[in-house]
């Protein structure tokens, strides 16, 4: 097989180009992505959690809005890290209060099940089974529950994996099902956040 060294040449110019575009492109989406990310400062209300970006957002919330708003969570974190999704409940309540809503018109509620009841639990189960890991939700946990966050765990997990009430973080509470908690929210008046 003969090979020209014009079209060796050319292939070296070539792969050449196209590395440096790809290099480009990673390169630049990595500081768009780090662009994005400095967007996102602390809320006003749940300290050290819940970062929100400011939007100029075309949809006007209405003045004499209450936000009603249950979320499911049925995925626990990686041993020793912050569940994102009790994290979202935390930026739900900063964003809205950034942007006008009174605290007191939020209302949020969490219904958990599944491996997610163990980010739920004290230190003492809850290291048990995440390899003698702290349980790091606790503190936003708490946070939560101290602004009128209600969290349920549903009680058939709980009996699946050993979780007795006593296990169960300060405010925390079980029901009956993850099925019961939502029928109940819903009677309440609460919307399920499709998240």
């Amino acid at each position: 097989m003969k090979v020209s060294l014009h079209s060796m040449s050319k292939g070296v110019v070539t792969s050449t180009l196209v590395t440096s575009t790809v290099v480009m492109l990673i390169a630049g989406s990595s500081f768009a992505a780090m662009a994005g990310v400095e967007a996102f400062k602390p809320g006003p209300v749940i300290k050290g959690y819940g970062k929100i970006a400011e939007v100029n957002s075309s949809l006007v919330i209405p003045a004499d809005m209450k936000f009603k708003v249950a979320f499911d969570l049925g995925n626990a974190s990686k041993p020793g890290e912050l569940n994102r999704s009790i994290d979202t409940l935390a930026r739900f309540i900063n964003m809205h209060v950034a942007a006008g809503v009174k605290l007191e018109d939020i209302s949020v509620a969490m219904v958990v099940h599944g491996k997610a009841a163990n980010d739920m639990t004290k230190d003492r189960f809850y290291k048990q089974l995440n390899a003698g890991q702290k349980n790091v939700n606790k503190d936003l946990i708490a946070q939560l529950i101290n602004h009128r966050v209600r969290f349920y765990v549903c009680g058939q997990t709980a009996a699946y994996y050993g979780i007795n009430p006593q296990d169960l973080l300060p405010g925390v509470t079980m029901a009956l099902s993850a099925l019961t908690a939502h029928a109940v929210l819903a009677h309440e008046g609460y919307s399920v956040n499709p998240f």
